[in-house]
């Protein structure tokens, strides 16, 4: 007897091993698929601009760092004390403008880089709600606590997305070609925008992302974070206390949805023994003293040592 509806995935023709490079890219859900990654240790690079919601920014950021156009001065402002910019998160935010311009271009580079050396792009999409800049018309990442009567709320159409999201796809196969695009959908309720936009909101995103899923079948694929959370786990117990975000359990079941699907079998023993390592690290001994730790200590050595002699890119 079942007691959930689970959602048919067919595994990937092109999975994920330890030899592939990810970058993660998205909504706050990006970095609890990412965290899982490093916890295992694949090699992962996770959103260098900081966790951006809608995919006008995340386009806007790809092509950016496609292009390594650099920051300038004019794409910077100070407010509250710390420099800012309207396209990346706050959490790159700075007291001193040179030091954040100077981090903002070394993160161009890096996501150069790391997008010309994928074998995977994960994208996590959050919202359709975006908000333009009343002064220019600029469609911003973030609002950095600037009052919200300078800006306009607006919700962005199946057809805007479509073109954001083709614009992403052509940006980074002109430099890898061989790149796997995979879209998902946050699972994430931004019910601060009401019940019903939430809805509305997600089922732009959704119908966006199977337009061009369906027209270039061969780079972009689409992973159903969203309906395994609406679907598979249609309880709130599935959900953080803040009813909003994903519990912890949920998050581990569809990253278990995700690596039956998208991981190659070949790599499962490798996970089990990352995880080995893993859990033996996190243990905190009652006597640190014995020799029966100290035993425990040189056995855990050398596994880490047997792992990183395998791939010498993991480090614990």
């Amino acid at each position: 007897m079942h007691f959930t509806t689970p959602i048919p995935i067919f595994k990937s023709n092109h999975p994920i091993d330890y030899h592939s490079k990810i970058v993660s890219l998205g909504s706050c859900f990006a970095v609890n698929m990412a965290e899982k990654l490093d916890y295992f240790k694949f090699q992962n690079v996770v959103n260098p601009f900081g966790i951006l919601f809608h995919p006008l920014a995340l386009n806007k950021m790809i092509q950016k760092a496609v292009l390594q156009e650099q920051f300038t001065e004019s794409a910077v402002f100070f407010h509250n004390e710390r420099w800012h910019c309207f396209d990346v998160h706050s959490d790159l935010s700075r007291a001193s403008k040179e030091e954040f311009l100077e981090v903002l271009n070394l993160n161009v580079k890096l996501l150069h880089e790391a997008i010309v050396g994928c074998s995977h792009l994960i994208i996590t999409l959050g919202t359709s709600w975006v908000y333009r800049r009343v002064e220019n018309g600029q469609l911003v990442a973030n609002c950095h606590k600037v009052p919200q009567k300078e800006f306009k709320k607006m919700l962005l159409s199946v057809e805007e997305i479509t073109q954001g999201l083709e614009e992403m796809i052509k940006s980074v196969s002109s430099i890898n070609p061989e790149a796997k695009i995979i879209f998902t959908i946050s699972p994430v309720r931004h019910i601060k925008d009401g019940f019903v936009e939430n809805q509305w909101s997600k089922a732009n995103l959704i119908s966006a992302v199977h337009q061009v899923r369906t027209q270039q079948p061969e780079i972009a694929y689409y992973f159903p974070s969203y309906e395994i959370m609406m679907d598979e786990l249609r309880d709130y117990r599935f959900y953080a206390e803040d009813m909003i975000h994903p519990s912890a359990t949920a998050i581990d079941y569809i990253w278990k949805r995700f690596a039956e699907t998208w991981v190659a079998e070949s790599a499962f023993s490798m996970m089990q023994e990352v995880e080995r390592i893993q859990r033996g690290l996190a243990h905190r001994s009652f006597h640190p003293d014995s020799e029966q730790h100290r035993k425990f200590l040189e056995g855990l050595q050398n596994s880490m040592q047997a792992v990183q002699y395998q791939f010498p890119f993991i480090r614990f």
